[in-house]
Parts: C-alpha cells; structure tokens; sequence
C-alpha cells in the first residue's frame, strides 16, 4: 500500500518507514514534487497535522498523513509544546530546527529547576478515502541536565523515557521506536490501515 507521509524530514521519514514495515511504500513531499514550505501556524498539534494533510488533499489530490510533536515540560507549562522545532527561534535563540540551540535553551530554561519531568506528544493526523482521523502517541520522561549520547535527532539527547536509565539518543532506532511518541502514534495508523485494506 502507497502512502503520503507530509514531510520531508529524513529521520521522521526513516523511523516511520521502519515502524510501518514492508506492507507500506511511504512517500514523502519530495517524492510527490511538493517542494512549498507548508503552512504549521495553528496553536495545537492536532491543528498543525490537519493543515498539513489538508494542503495535500487539496494541492495534490492524494490521501496521506502528517505529524505534529511536541516537548512538554511540566515545570515551564507544557513548553515548548506546539512550538518545540522553533523553541530558539521564537526568542532569537537559533534558526528554525536548530536542535543545539533548542537544547540549550531547554537546559538553560530548567538549570535551577528541579521537577525535570516531561513528555513527548505526536499528533498524527490521516486524510484516507475522503475521511479525516486522529492519532496520538505519548511518551512521559524527563529531561536530563546534560546531553548523552549521538542517536537519534532533536531533543533524543536530553530526554530519558520514563523506565529507562539512559535517552533516546544512546538507544538503537528499534529500540526507541517501540516506546516512543511517533512509534506509538504510528502504530495506532498501522493497526487501523491494516483493518481498512
């Protein structure tokens, strides 16, 4: 089965293609010669999946599916939660998608901080067969106080799974993507396209 994963993230791509197994071709923008920066301006996850999967729809006239993640850090209110890609950014920290800078934002923000506790929320939204679904995966965790580790992108680094004693970033993709926010959301998508074929 041929799919549109709305993205053009390498990483994002590769874990999800690993999750999803052969029985799913997934594609990304690129493949679908959708070069456009996608408008993400809505002020949850759920609505940054829908405008993604709903540009698609419209422009290219192809089903797919698109994701929205974010960090959400007990002790700073859920931030930087929608806004977790562009946390430097937003205060002329970093450019967009500057994970180093995110980080050392995060850590600098939380350095006098003990409650380090966290999770990891992925939106998945779906357009399939004129339909418009849902899903959600969420990770709890906490931030470390220092990076470890060179697995994995983002904020793998900092964030240590609740139950594990190491982050993300010092696990194997297999490993990581059994227990993580996009590995559960994107199983909830496998379980219910599989039940749709």
């Amino acid at each position: 089965m041929k799919i549109v994963f709305a993205t053009n993230n390498q990483h994002k791509l590769s874990e999800v293609r690993q999750i999803l197994g052969e029985r799913f071709e997934v594609v990304g923008l690129n493949d679908i010669g959708c070069h456009e920066d996608i408008p993400e301006t809505a002020e949850t996850l759920e609505g940054n999946a829908l405008q993604k999967v709903r540009y698609v729809k419209e422009h290219y006239a192809l089903d797919c599916f698109a994701d929205d993640t974010g960090l959400e850090v007990e002790a700073l209110d859920g931030a930087p939660g929608v806004h977790t890609a562009r946390y430097a950014e937003l205060f002329g920290k970093g450019e967009t998608h500057d994970s180093d800078a995110n980080m050392n934002l995060l850590l600098h923000n939380l350095e006098n901080i003990t409650d380090r506790r966290a999770r990891f929320r992925t939106v998945i939204a779906l357009i399939y067969k004129g339909q418009e679904y849902l899903f959600e995966g969420v990770c709890p965790g906490t931030i470390l106080r220092e990076r470890r580790g060179t697995e994995g992108f983002g904020y793998d680094p900092i964030f240590q799974p609740e139950g594990y004693d190491h982050p993300f970033a010092e696990m194997s993709a297999e490993n990581k993507n059994t227990i993580s926010h996009r590995g559960r959301a994107t199983q909830k998508l496998a379980e219910f396209l599989n039940s749709e074929k």
